[in-house]
């Protein structure tokens, strides 16, 4: 009895939770974008400066995501969310 069977099931098994955990992450990035969207339609207190910066952090977490870069994405969406104290 070869072992080869046993071996393409858990290297398919393998490849099929990496690509879950892949998915899962890009599925994140857009959670992200709408709390700040939905934050940014409440019309903020934030300087001039503020604002300008979340909505520049909050247009390269989409063109990151876009890329595939999830873990840059979430980083940048990050700094938009934590100056509009989203928890």
């Amino acid at each position: 009895m070869s072992t080869k069977p046993a071996r393409i099931i858990v290297t398919a098994i393998a490849a099929l939770s990496l690509f879950a955990a892949g998915t899962a992450l890009a599925f994140h990035c857009p959670q992200d974008m709408k709390k700040i969207d939905d934050a940014l339609a409440k019309n903020p207190k934030l300087t001039t400066a503020q604002l300008d910066q979340v909505k520049k952090d909050r247009a390269d977490g989409e063109a990151l995501h876009k890329a595939g870069k999830h873990q840059e994405s979430l980083d940048t969406l990050a700094k938009a969310m934590k100056t509009l104290d989203i928890k």
